[in-house]
């Protein structure tokens, strides 16, 4: 496609003025990252209000007219353009970056024409949480009215509180009803007097489950009878729990309707919740707690329920493995990242479900809107367990994981002993102990702290930290060696037996390395100091593929 961006760049450039989607900048030799990130924003949310299938940023060029191609140094050196996608990224909500990045040659000056994709319908494309737009040449905050217009493009209402034209009140669940009037009840105290005065449909439609006496599709997910599920066909309205053993292989599993007021303690109670044993400290007796909290299991399902994408046909799924619980649930997460939601003080302003939402605060089945998932992370620190794993991988699909035991013990000594750290802190170093990747962010924030080492992408407990949780021996297994040690293992290796497969340096070095490297890392690792070594002529290579033997060059036989 590169090979069409002259044309597409003649093109831009004749254009009278510069539009709301396209901008030009000089960018000689550098540009500020934080402006980078901010016109990723201003430019996704114009493409998507202009009806363009992108957006356009385009570097070498002056933005005043005429126009003329200046050329650009930006990024020419190591690490070049390659890692503007991933750090683009790891600030915008649903992991949006450039749909492509293309540098050529015109004149005989470099240009680059970033590609940026519009905001997805329904949804304003943001960088660090705020979303960005153009008014002529200035780059602010997305208005009001923008951000209304793009919210309002999905063109239908609210399918929760779509009304069920054939159900009556006669089609819920009288246990379900009184059940949601004892939670109603707790909370709203102060109507406790008045609670029981209200016949079923007052009451309802002050709990906003249903609207003017009629039922609504919240109603019949939260209350209805369990045969009255057909009245949101095709939709689905059912929750699944499946128990796995330690191979992934399903033992048992059932499935629950409506009303799901009363289908999550039905759920809650098909899960095994063990008691869980750990050394806390330096003490000989063990801390007892069971394998999961009440609340997060709790709070993690009715997320579930509230956010669920019905429309999908899919079930919720509760998975029980042998240590964790995987909650599953169609539709994207909309706030883009758990990071988004931790940091922000205000609840998100886009749901998919919103009165079913509503209605669910008010029967007290989930927290204020926005504010359980950060209860539930502040849950698991307090029980010093690993965080819980959000996977948004896979586009609309979200997958939580709850842990039901302790991944490693020298990162819960540090949760105990340092009650100071805030909570994005614990969730940076609960990724470094499930061996996940860190944000350019992260590294800095614990670097600042002295609580990691480490290059990326491979990172542990600091020095500083191994002392204070008294977890030495675990520091120095996975600093590990200096790589000039595992060199000098190799030569002498060499000069005692003249040559060697692969797989000999595998038997010498694999379990001597970090602690911290996976089994892939590794034989990565292996294999890149055999190849420095090649090419700084310490060894060389004799045979073919799988033939192919070690030795050490000339110079170094001595």
């Amino acid at each position: 496609m590169t090979e069409n961006m002259p044309g597409k760049l003649k093109e831009f450039m004749n254009l009278p003025s510069e539009t709301e989607w396209i901008e030009f900048k000089e960018a000689k030799e550098d540009y500020d990252f934080e402006k980078l990130g901010r016109l990723f924003s201003a430019l996704s949310n114009e493409a998507n209000l202009n009806g363009e299938d992108c957006g356009w940023l385009i570097f070498g060029v002056t933005d005043k007219l005429p126009r003329n191609i200046v050329g650009t140094n930006y990024r020419k050196t190591a690490p070049g353009l390659e890692r503007l996608k991933p750090k683009i990224a790891e600030q915008t909500n649903h992991r949006m970056t450039f749909s492509g990045i293309h540098e050529f040659q015109m004149d005989d000056k470099r240009v680059i024409m970033f590609e940026i994709p519009p905001a997805t319908r329904g949804i304003p494309t943001t960088w660090k949480g705020n979303a960005f737009g153009r008014v002529h040449e200035s780059l602010e905050s997305l208005t009001l009215n923008e951000i209304e217009r793009i919210r309002n493009q999905n063109g239908e209402s609210d399918w929760s509180a779509e009304i069920c034209r054939n159900a009556s009140l006669s089609d819920l669940d009288s246990e379900a009803v009184l059940f949601a009037r004892e939670k109603y009840r707790e909370k709203n105290p102060s109507l406790s007097d008045e609670i029981d005065k209200w016949n079923d449909e007052e009451f309802l439609n002050r709990a906003k489950v249903c609207i003017e006496g009629k039922v609504t599709n919240a109603a019949i997910i939260l209350l209805g009878k369990n045969e009255s599920e057909h009245f949101i066909s095709p939709a689905i309205s059912q929750i699944t729990w499946i128990l796995k053993d330690n191979f992934g292989i399903e033992k048992d599993y059932q499935h629950f309707g409506p009303p799901f007021i009363i289908a999550v303690d039905k759920v809650y109670s098909k899960i095994r919740n063990l008691t869980y044993r750990y050394i806390a400290n330096e003490t000989l007796f063990p801390t007892e707690v069971s394998q999961y909290d009440s609340y997060v299991i709790r709070e993690t399902l009715n997320n579930c329920i509230a956010h669920q994408d019905y429309k999908q046909c899919t079930r919720i799924q509760v998975i029980e493995e042998p240590d964790a619980l995987l909650f599953t649930n169609r539709g994207d997460f909309l706030p883009g990242s758990v990071e988004n939601v931790i940091i922000s003080d205000s609840p998100p302003d886009f749901y998919r479900n919103r009165f079913l939402a509503n209605a669910m605060v008010n029967l007290n089945m989930i927290d204020t809107i926005g504010s359980g998932i950060k209860r539930i992370f502040k849950h698991q620190r307090d029980r010093n367990f690993p965080m819980p794993d959000y996977d948004l991988k896979d586009s609309g699909l979200v997958k939580i994981r709850i842990f039901g035991k302790i991944l490693n013990e020298n990162y819960t000594r540090l949760l105990i002993q340092r009650r100071d750290l805030d909570i994005m802190d614990i969730i940076a170093l609960d990724k470094i102990q499930k061996k996940q990747s860190l944000s350019n962010d992260e590294i800095k924030r614990l670097r600042s702290k002295k609580l990691i080492e480490g290059r990326k992408p491979i990172f542990f407990i600091s020095e500083y930290v191994a002392k204070k949780t008294n977890s030495r021996a675990e520091y120095i297994r996975n600093r590990s060696f200096d790589k000039n040690h595992f060199k000098d293992m190799i030569v002498e290796y060499l000069k005692k037996f003249d040559e060697a497969k692969y797989k000999d340096f595998e038997d010498l070095i694999f379990d001597k390395l970090s602690d911290a490297l996976d089994e892939k890392q590794k034989k990565h690792f292996i294999r890149n100091i055999l190849q420095e070594m090649r090419k700084e002529n310490v060894l060389s290579t004799k045979g073919y593929k799988k033939g192919t033997s070690w030795i050490l060059s000339k110079k170094d036989q001595s």
